[in-house]
């Protein structure tokens, strides 16, 4: 399968006014890029564009992950995760999650500001954050560590007072406890939203993040409550798994776009081949790809590829 953007990690495109907006990791982790384009056909040859650039020292130093573009109340914000440095003696990174904010009506004009960082409720490695708007409420989800819990992060959920508060307690959603979340690393993270039919899907990544990551899938209950974890239905296999017939080696860290058509369009990144070339944060090589999701005959969506 052909990469449709390479050595972009962690890809997230959204489509607003007619233009398609795509951001993602860069291998460096030193900076946040923009481009855009009509249709997403352009944006692999789209001009790419800096809008931020870590600091030299500090909390926003380091480890540059995993930022998305989301449009709020007028305004366009850039969530993403900062470390002030790599992971300590036991393998523990200090990312936390912040905020950039654009007031104009084209993103890719004027600039960005740092709006600071978000408050989660508690001191501990977190990272990929996401927003869906849901029956009125708009909703942010993320990974974060617990460390009255074995492994690196679980998934939670708070609604939003506003673009840059949460309405705090949050609720955790999902562990690693299934045996496809726990390989080299116990690890749910990425989450990314889907709305079909009026249902809510949330999908997340599990496990070490070579050939052995895979996708998972949580399902809103119908008529559910998002703040309720009772209320989500939890897979207990992943729905995407390394592909080597396709040249797809731990698929996950997706989001969710729309085609031309109206298809929802699956945009997730994978390497070409197992293993790392050096370590995990050295190897530059985390393609994205997209593929078009179907659904089953219960409405369910399936990322897999075609039987």
């Amino acid at each position: 399968m052909k990469p449709f953007i390479e050595q972009r990690a962690d890809p997230y495109i959204i489509l607003k006014d007619g233009w398609y907006y795509f951001t993602a990791s860069a291998p460096e982790f030193d900076r946040i890029i923009l481009r855009r384009a009509r249709t997403l056909e352009e944006l692999p040859d789209a001009v790419e564009k800096v809008v931020w650039t870590r600091h030299a020292e500090g909390p926003l130093s380091c480890n540059i992950w995993a930022p998305e573009l989301h449009f709020i109340d007028g305004k366009w914000y850039i969530y993403f995760a900062a470390a002030r440095a790599g992971a300590d003696e036991s393998g523990v990174f200090d990312h936390r999650i912040y905020a950039l904010v654009n007031g104009e009506a084209d993103p890719m004009s004027g600039g960005f500001t740092e709006a600071g960082r978000i408050d989660t409720g508690w001191e501990s490695f977190s990272l990929d954050s996401t927003t869906v708007l849901y029956g009125g409420k708009r909703y942010f989800i993320w990974a974060q560590r617990d460390y009255a819990i074995p492994g690196n992060s679980n998934l939670y959920i708070a609604e939003m007072k506003n673009a840059l508060e949460l309405k705090l307690p949050a609720v955790r959603l999902s562990i690693p406890e299934f045996d496809w979340e726990c390989q080299g690393f116990l690890v749910n993270e990425g989450p990314g939203c889907l709305i079909h039919d009026g249902r809510l899907y949330l999908t997340y990544s599990g496990s070490a993040t070579d050939e052995r990551y895979a996708m998972g899938l949580l399902t809103l209950k119908e008529n559910g409550d998002p703040l309720k974890a009772e209320d989500w239905i939890k897979s207990p296999v992943p729905v995407m798994v390394t592909e080597e017939e396709n040249g797809l080696f731990g698929p996950g860290h997706n989001s969710f776009t729309k085609d031309a058509e109206g298809n929802d369009i699956l945009v997730f990144h994978a390497r070409p081949y197992p293993g790392f070339k050096g370590d995990a944060l050295s190897d530059p090589n985390r393609h994205c790809f997209l593929r078009t999701v179907r659904y089953d005959e219960k409405g369910n969506p399936v990322f897999s590829a075609k039987e």
